[in-house]
């Protein structure tokens, strides 16, 4: 790649990083905002669905992605509404948690993600992992524990619902996995179906709960500043799809562990701006146990992306045929999906793999084609050779 090239890409990716810094730390900042005055977390959810709905309708219809009409009924009621279920469940804790405790804590605590993928899997999956993977949970768990008991806002629903939200988010990662992996549909198309299902779904318990309150608030429809609310839940709703956006987008640029530190400096990035806007007080201990657990899931990521790679350490190769040029041209990622696990392609040429995967060469020139969410849980990983 020439230079002048490579300095495009790096500005781009760092462009691409800001404006996903700048959406992630708005929309929870907002969020947060909202929720102090507006205590409606079922609300500030089904704002963020109906934005997503309706702001995925262009991307995916200006970048091509395929519908999802090729997936069976029955799969659809086995998987896909168990998963919008989740999405709208994990969706509204986290809102709860975000009205009851600071930015900050609600942060540090979804950072056992990690644990409770780990765990869930084990469960429900029968997966096994890694000495250094479950390693790397300890300063994950020790970092959470350290900044909950020197927390000093403190409140049990806020927690319980912080882990409620990332209990949900573990249990979308390993069952959307699992979609993308049996049916090959795109990861936008599959967020903007999660979005809209859950949102049509859920919108009669929307109204039955929220709605009428909000209908007989008097004080809250007569205000004078109901306009500025409807103006930051309208931001809100976009920030959170645009970061959900950019985050696939640097996805698709970045190795995995770029990405990782990328996402680990996110959530540094959400706190930070969180205690400076917010001013929530906290102690050299709580920050101390803040930092300890985004270092462990910094650990986690590397651990886990470590395992797969032994696991695609052995190579083999597909009937599938080279190009002209050498190499083999993949699709997005609903096509690599449907493809077997290894394609042809020389060790020297890595073009022609296109976004919906991550391609990262090691020291003896294989190709690792990597595919994960937007929260850096490695979804699958693809090895050409």
């Amino acid at each position: 790649m020439a230079p002048q090239a490579t300095y495009g890409l790096v500005v781009k990716i760092v462009l691409l990083c800001i404006a996903w810094y700048i959406s992630s730390s708005t929309n929870n900042i907002v969020g947060k905002i909202i929720l102090n005055d507006f205590p409606y977390p079922m609300t500030v959810s089904m704002v963020q669905l109906v934005s997503i709905t309706i702001y995925s309708l262009p991307v995916l219809l200006l970048w091509g992605v395929p519908s999802a009409s090729r997936i069976p009924l029955k799969y659809w009621v086995k998987m896909i509404l168990p998963l919008a279920f989740g999405k709208f469940f994990a969706s509204v804790s986290s809102h709860v948690s975000l009205w009851k405790v600071p930015v900050s804590y609600a942060h540090t605590v979804k950072a056992t993600m990690p644990f409770f993928t780990v765990l869930l899997s084990r469960l429900l999956l029968r997966e096994k992992q890694t000495t250094k993977v479950y390693l790397s949970l300890l300063p994950i768990i020790g970092g959470v524990t350290l900044a909950t008991v020197t927390e000093l806002s403190f409140d049990l629903l806020g927690l319980m619902s912080a882990l409620a939200a990332t209990i949900g988010f573990s249990l979308q990662n390993i069952f959307s996995k699992k979609c993308l992996k049996e049916t090959g549909i795109h990861h936008l198309r599959l967020l903007f179906v999660l979005a809209l299902i859950a949102a049509l779904f859920f919108a009669p318990l929307w109204f039955l709960y929220d709605g009428l309150k909000i209908w007989k608030d008097s004080g809250l429809l007569n205000s004078s500043h109901l306009p500025r609310l409807i103006g930051l839940l309208l931001i809100d709703g976009f920030c959170n799809f645009a970061q959900n956006l950019v985050a696939f987008t640097v996805i698709a640029l970045v190795s995995p562990l770029s990405y990782a530190v990328a996402n680990a400096t996110k959530r540094i990035s959400i706190i930070t701006v969180s205690l400076i806007m917010l001013k929530n007080p906290v102690t050299g201990t709580n920050i101390c146990g803040m930092l300890t657990a985004i270092f462990g899931v910094l650990l986690y990521n590397k651990a886990k992306y470590d395992q797969f790679r032994e696991k695609y350490a052995l190579p083999t190769i597909t009937k599938s045929e080279p190009t002209p040029n050498g190499s083999v041209l993949l699709g997005d990622s609903s096509s690599v999906s449907k493809l077997t696990d290894n394609v042809y392609l020389k060790p020297n040429n890595i073009n022609g793999i296109r976004n919906g995967s991550i391609r990262t060469v090691d020291s003896c020139g294989n190709i690792f084609g990597t595919h994960m969410d937007s929260n850096g849980q490695v979804l699958s990983v693809t090895k050409w050779v």
